[in-house]
């Protein structure tokens, strides 16, 4: 097994067809619903598969939006991108102290190696480096994406952001407060 090489997405490694080999499968079972006030998990047996369509089409908005208005990072096994998330530069929020984790997703055949986890600490230090305070989530309902989610960290958002909620109605809306390194501000 090769070790996964962790890259900055640019020209030179991310393209249209990135993402032609990756497989966003997830078979859910239970899904997190806000009933009276409370969140519980309500039966939503479904099966998320992305075609190569739906990948080429992510693929071209990041490569729309990377080194532009969203920095990105990918986990490699050689040439074959296997994980993959992007931030937003743009700041919202009461006192503008949130951006936005836009993708978050790794290969199905690839999770629970940590590859998930790097990710996310590559994307919090490029927040910190833009000077956010929090990530701002708008994440998969599914039992098993909230479970990973908390075990990253991750609560329920202060702060809703209403367009990303009526975007996608059923996700849950959550938020990462970064902490920053002694001696930064």
């Amino acid at each position: 097994m090769r070790e996964i090489q962790y890259k900055r997405l640019d020209a030179d490694c991310f393209n249209a067809h990135s993402l032609d080999l990756f497989v966003r499968h997830q078979t859910v079972t239970e899904c997190w619903r806000e009933v009276d006030n409370k969140w519980v998990l309500v039966p939503n047996p479904f099966v998320e598969n992305w075609t190569k369509e739906q990948c080429r089409e992510v693929a071209g908005d990041i490569v729309q939006h990377m080194n532009h208005d969203q920095t990105g990072f990918g986990a490699f096994d050689g040439e074959r991108i296997v994980g993959f998330a992007t931030v937003s530069h743009h700041f919202f929020g009461k006192t503008a102290n949130y951006v936005e984790l836009v993708y978050f997703q790794t290969s199905e055949e690839y999770r629970h190696r940590g590859i998930g986890r790097k990710l996310f600490e590559m994307i919090c230090e490029e927040a910190l480096r833009l000077g956010a305070d929090k990530l701002y989530i708008s994440g998969h309902s599914s039992k098993e994406s909230q479970a990973a989610y908390s075990a990253l960290g991750c609560k329920h958002a202060e702060e809703i952001n209403e367009i990303l909620a009526e975007k996608e109605p059923f996700d849950v809306q959550l938020e990462y407060v970064m902490k920053r390194r002694s001696g930064e501000n």
